[in-house]
């Protein structure tokens, strides 16, 4: 009878960090050469609207004291 593996196989290790940082400047590269433009935007803005409306959370008993 065949015994079952007691540890799940080895992961390949990940790429290294310069191999991302050549393929996300090559990305970058052809994005700019079809044409489009990248953004500036000012620090601590964010492309997220609020559209949900503040919950205001009321701690404590739900009987007023008296």
């Amino acid at each position: 009878m065949a015994r079952k593996p007691t540890r799940a196989a080895a992961k390949k290790k990940q790429p290294a960090a310069v191999e991302t940082s050549q393929s996300i400047e090559e990305q970058t590269r052809l994005f700019l050469k079809s044409g489009n433009k990248i953004e500036v935007i000012q620090s601590g803005v964010s492309g997220q609207h609020n559209m949900v409306a503040s919950k205001h959370i009321k701690l404590g008993n739900k009987t007023a004291a008296r």
